[in-house]
């Protein structure tokens, strides 16, 4: 049990970690969508959505190489300084290429060109951190890690009010002064950004010192093989993000244009009230890969990923459940405009498409540990393909409806195949009867919930506690250990 008690306490602060500042961050999503009209949330979300595609561009999966090559390499300083030298130059590089050509990225992709100058340094910055936060998490430091993500988010959300609402009103009290001087009129997308890039360099001048206190030492050799691991990992990175944000994209291009932007603001909305999920899915995956790799070379391995993965997916259930159970209440309390809860009805299919992805993510442990990445990238490349050819047919039809089917589809085949392959290149013991009880109860139950009783608590609450009950009466003994030994100590 301590091994899994010190892999749950990692998981627990890096899921603080992440849930604390991605849950402050969610509330400026009723910010915004006060603030902004739905087009203009709309076109904040596409920007976000292209800087994710960049974000994995620039790491080219050097973070897992890392990670692998950390853990196997004996010299493992010359692994952190040949990670770090790539990535700082690599950086380096995009910021003078885009920067050359971010007039002619602007007109190609019909946004300002003064936003794309922020989400340029944005992403440059964001991406000389990467292997910092990767050494906090490799030697174990989740605490450093928590703290530095949410101040940075902190930072962040404080710069967002004070410009989005005190400026304006500060200027507009005294036309002369110094805050007149400083404030911009209709400028509210670019306080949003101004705000990411402040929060961005104050994150990287805290971890510079990595780049102060450090030997600029390159091993060619090393280097070469990091990449070829990191590259099909940077090709599922890119196929990630068609899954995950090029449905906001496709919605502006195949749509009318009168109404492409203000229906991916409403999807996008909509799409958060999902954050739970992903939350979870997220602190999960930042606590366990470098787990995966640390522990392979036990005995027992195959058995611990086994054992893992089935209470990620009890877990997980339960999570899936509640937040689909609740999903009208979380709209009032998180999207407190109306207008934005005409998508509503993408909610559970967008849970359940992340709470796939997190399987998936458990599953996909066998292809990295054997060095077949490539596989991998092939399934990201199959589930990119789902996905493209499902928007495509589906949004002139279904909208944002189809987009959110689309993504279900992509990670629910990604999820199977991985499974299949892994059955046959690295077998793991899972409780495949266990499992697929606890996800299908709760995929049964969330649609009796959601679609029967929507908003009917004396039926969501009952199906809630039943399902509880059913992960008690499985897994009572594990439970009443846990019990146990706390009330022990």
């Amino acid at each position: 049990m301590g091994l899994y008690k010190s892999l749950f306490r990692q998981t627990a602060i890096y899921g603080f970690a992440t849930v604390l500042p991605r849950m402050l961050t969610f509330f400026l999503t009723p910010f915004y969508t006060q603030i902004l009209p739905e087009a203009e949330y709309g076109e904040v979300s596409i920007i976000f959505a292209y800087m994710i595609f960049f974000n994995v561009v620039l790491a080219y999966g050097m973070e897992t190489s890392f990670f692998r090559f950390y853990s196997r390499e004996e010299n493992k300083e010359v692994v952190t300084e040949t990670s770090t030298v790539s990535i700082f130059w690599s950086a380096l590089l995009f910021l003078g290429g885009a920067l050359l050509f971010r007039n002619a990225v602007a007109g190609f992709i019909g946004i300002d060109v003064q936003y794309i100058t922020f989400a340029i340094w944005i992403l440059v910055l964001d991406a000389l951190v990467i292997i910092p936060f990767a050494k906090l998490r490799v030697n174990r430091k989740p605490g450093h890690y928590a703290v530095i993500k949410t101040g940075n988010v902190l930072v962040n959300i404080g710069l967002n009010i004070f410009l989005l609402v005190f400026l304006p009103r500060l200027a507009s009290a005294d036309s002369t002064g110094i805050f007149s001087f400083f404030y911009i009129e209709n400028f509210e997308i670019g306080y949003i950004f101004l705000s990411l890039l402040v929060s961005s360099f104050l994150t990287f001048v805290v971890l510079s010192g990595n780049y102060i206190r450090f030997n600029w030492n390159f091993d060619f050799a090393l280097w070469k093989k990091m990449m070829r691991y990191g590259l099909p990992i940077l090709i599922s990175g890119i196929a990630f993000a068609i899954n995950e944000q090029f449905d906001k994209i496709l919605l502006e291009w195949l749509l009318p244009a009168d109404i492409a932007k203000s229906e991916v603001g409403v999807y996008s909305a909509c799409y958060k009230l999902g954050l739970f999920m992903i939350l979870f899915r997220t602190a999960y995956t930042l606590g366990i890969e470098p787990f995966f790799f640390s522990y392979s070379h036990n005995k027992n391995a195959t058995q611990t990923y086994a054992t893992v993965t089935k209470y990620f997916i009890v877990f997980g259930s339960l999570i899936q459940l509640a937040v689909i159970v609740f999903a009208d209440l979380l709209k009032v309390l998180l999207l407190r405009d109306p207008a934005y809860w005409e998508a509503m009805k993408i909610v559970p299919l967008i849970v359940l498409a992340n709470f796939f992805l997190g399987i998936y993510t458990n599953l996909s442990v066998w292809y990295k540990l054997i060095d077949k990445t490539h596989i991998g990238a092939y399934i990201s490349i199959m589930g990119a393909v789902i996905t493209l050819a499902l928007n495509f047919i589906l949004i002139p039809h279904y909208s944002y409806y189809g987009s959110a089917i689309a993504t279900i589809a992509a990670y629910g085949s990604m999820m199977l195949v991985s499974w299949y392959l892994g059955n046959k290149h690295y077998p793991i013991p899972y409780e495949i009867g266990k499992i697929s009880a606890y996800l299908g109860l709760s995929i049964v139950f969330s649609i009796i919930s959601f679609y029967f009783f929507r908003g009917n608590y004396f039926v969501g609450i009952p199906l809630l506690l039943s399902f509880v009950a059913f992960i008690y009466s499985n897994e009572r003994q594990v439970i009443d250990k846990i019990l146990t030994r706390k009330t022990n100590t």
